[in-house]
C-alpha cells in the first residue's frame, strides 16, 4: 500500500519536471524505519550492499561470455554461435565477449556496435560467471525466482535477506526500482516490516516526495504540521468508522506506523536533499521552494545524462546515491519492455532482452552493452567513495551486483542465419560482479556442439558435465558471497563462489 499526498501546491515545480520526463504521482514512502543511521556497521556487522541489475527479458549467457565460435561447433550452421573473429578471448581469462556491428536491430533501422571486451577487460578480476538452469519460462515467474532461489528460503528474497542482515539501521533497507517479477515481494510474511521493497516508480522525482512539507510554498511551519498529524493520529482517526471496523487489521496498524514517527524520522534525514540529482534551473526553480540537491549531483548529470527520459540511467543515478549515502543495503534495477532512445542511439530495443523473439542477436547485443554499460558507470562510481577511512575500502569492496535475467533463449538457428529468433529457455547462466567473489572466473562451462550449459561442484568450482546448478544453489551462493547468515535455512554451501572459498 503507497501513501499517496496532494501536491497542488507544488504544480508550478512538478510543471519543470514535467518538462524532461512524464511526471507520476509523488507519494511518500510505505517502508519507513524508525532509526536514521550513518553508521558504516549494522548489527555489528560491517555493511555490505546488494544490486540486482535485472536482464530483462532473457539475456543469454551464450551471448556474451560464454559465447562460442562457428569453428568450435560441429554444426556451426544449427547451433547459436558467431563468426569467429566476432568473440575475442579476454586476456589472462576465461571469460571472452562478443564484439559485433550491424546494420539494423531486427526491424529498426537503426545501425549499432556492440563492444563487450572493454567492459569485461576493464572489470575481469570481480567478474564471476556461473551456469543455472531455471525453472519457468514465464517472464513474471522466472524473475521473482531469480530473486528467491525458487523459494529456496521461505520464499525470501536475496534483497530481503541482505536488508535484514545490514539494512536494521538504515532509512529505506531495500528500495525496488524494477517491474514485474523482479519488483515482487517474498512469500515469507514474518520477517520484519523494514525488510520488504520500497517501489520507486520514477527515481528522478521520486526524493521529493520525502518530506511533507518541504518544497511546499508557504507552508505552515512544521511544528503546526506535527501538531495536526498528532490530532489526526491520535484522536480524529480512532473515532471514525473506518478505524472502528479494521483496528485489528495488520495493514491499519502498519499504516499507522508509517505515518508516525517513522515519517517523521526520514524527513529528519533529510534525504530529500541528500537523494535528490536534479539541480536548479530554469523552469526547475529548487531554491524558489526552499529545495536543494545532492552534493554530487552535477556529476551525477555527467555520468547519466539521460537520467530523465531513460529511465534506467535514472535508476541507476539512484541506486548510487541510496548506497553512498548508507540509506539502502539492497537496491533493484532494471529495465522495461518500452523502447528508449538516448540521444542517437536505442538503447533499449522494444522487449529489452525478449526482442529476440524477432532478432536474437541484434537484440542481445543491444541490450549486453546496456547491462554492461550500466555496470561500468556504476562500479566506477562507487569505487570513488570511500566506505572506511581506516582500511581504504571503497563502497566497491563492499559491493555485488547480480544481473539477474527471466531465463535464457533456444540456442538453435536455421543455415547459419545471422539474424534468427529465439524462445524462452530453461538452460542459461549469470553473471555476478564483486570484489568478494572469486573473480576472473567461469563456474561451469559450455558444450559448444550443442550450446546448453553444463554445471560444476559447489565445494570446489570443477566443472561437471554431469550436472546443472539450480536457482537454489545460485541464491545460496550469493548470500553466502554477502556473509549473510543462513544457519538453519537448509541451503546448501556453495564456497565455490566465494573469493576465499
Amino acid at each position: 500500500m503507497t501513501v499517496r499526498r496532494s501536491a497542488l501546491s507544488r504544480r508550478n515545480l512538478l510543471k519543470g519536471l514535467a518538462a524532461c520526463a512524464a511526471a507520476s504521482a509523488v507519494g511518500v514512502p510505505t517502508l519507513l524505519r524508525q532509526r536514521v543511521a550513518r553508521s558504516q556497521d549494522s548489527n555489528g556487522k560491517k555493511a555490505k550492499f546488494l544490486i540486482v541489475l535485472g536482464g530483462f527479458g532473457g539475456a543469454s549467457i551464450i551471448d556474451s561470455c560464454l559465447a562460442i565460435r562457428e569453428g568450435e561447433c560441429a554444426t556451426p550452421q544449427d547451433i547459436n554461435c558467431f563468426p569467429d573473429s566476432e568473440v575475442i578471448n579476454i586476456p589472462g581469462s576465461p571469460l571472452r565477449g562478443v564484439n559485433i556491428s550491424r546494420d539494423s536491430i531486427g526491424a529498426l533501422p537503426v545501425p549499432f556496435t556492440a563492444k563487450q571486451t572493454d567492459f569485461l577487460t576493464k572489470h575481469r578480476d570481480d567478474i564471476m560467471v556461473v551456469t543455472g538452469t531455471g525453472t519457468s519460462v514465464n517472464h513474471v515467474v522466472a524473475q521473482k525466482r531469480s530473486i528467491t532461489g525458487n523459494n529456496a528460503w521461505n520464499g525470501r528474497t536475496l534483497q530481503e535477506m541482505v536488508a535484514l542482515e545490514y539494512g536494521e539501521n538504515l532509512a529505506l533497507p531495500n528500495v525496488n526500482m524494477a517491474s514485474l517479477g523482479f519488483l515482487e515481494h517474498g512469500d515469507d510474511r514474518s520477517l520484519p516490516g523494514y525488510v520488504y521493497a520500497e517501489p520507486v516508480a520514477q527515481p528522478a522525482i521520486w526524493p521529493l516526495s520525502l518530506d511533507g512539507v518541504r518544497g511546499i510554498k508557504d507552508a505552515p511551519d512544521r511544528e503546526l504540521v506535527e501538531m495536526a498529524r498528532a490530532l489526526r493520529n491520535d484522536k480524529l482517526d480512532e473515532q471514525s468508522q473506518f478505524y472502528r471496523t479494521f483496528e485489528l487489521s495488520e495493514r491499519l496498524q502498519l499504516w499507522k506506523q508509517q505515518r508516525g514517527g517513522q515519517q517523521t524520522a526520514i524527513e529528519a534525514s533529510d534525504l530529500i536533499t541528500s537523494l535528490n540529482m536534479i539541480t536548479d534551473r530554469p523552469g526547475i526553480p529548487l531554491t524558489e521552494y526552499g529545495l536543494g540537491s545532492a552534493e554530487d549531483a552535477a556529476a551525477l548529470q555527467a555520468v547519466f545524462p539521460y537520467y530523465f527520459t531513460d529511465p534506467l540511467e535514472g535508476q541507476a543515478a539512484l541506486a548510487y546515491l541510496l548506497i553512498k549515502n548508507r540509506v539502502s543495503s539492497a537496491v533493484t534495477i532494471a529495465p522495461t519492455f518500452n523502447l528508449v532512445i538516448a540521444g542517437p542511439e536505442v538503447v533499449n530495443p522494444p522487449l529489452a532482452f525478449d526482442y529476440s523473439h524477432s532478432s536474437h542477436r541484434a537484440a542481445q547485443a543491444v541490450m549486453w552493452k546496456r547491462t554492461f554499460g550500466l555496470a561500468d558507470r556504476l562500479i566506477d562510481l562507487l569505487k570513488s567513495q570511500e566506505f572506511d577511512s581506516t582500511t581504504g575500502e571503497s563502497f566497491w569492496d563492499r559491493t555485488l551486483i547480480y544481473i539477474a535475467t527471466d531465463f535464457g533463449r533456444t540456442n538453435r538457428r536455421v543455415n547459419g542465419a545471422d539474424q534468427f529468433g529465439t524462445s524462452h529457455d530453461l538452460n542459461n547462466g549469470y553473471v555476478i560482479i564483486s570484489p568478494m567473489v572469486r573473480g576472473n572466473t567461469v563456474l561451469g562451462g559450455v558444450d559448444p556442439n550443442t550450446g546448453l550449459t553444463y554445471g560444476f561442484d559447489p565445494l570446489t568450482g570443477a566443472p561437471d558435465v554431469n550436472r546443472t546448478m539450480s536457482e537454489g544453489e545460485i541464491y545460496s551462493g550469493i548470500l553466502q558471497v554477502l556473509d549473510v547468515q543462513t544457519t538453519g535455512s537448509g541451503l546448501p554451501a556453495m564456497p565455490a563462489m566465494r573469493k576465499n572459498g
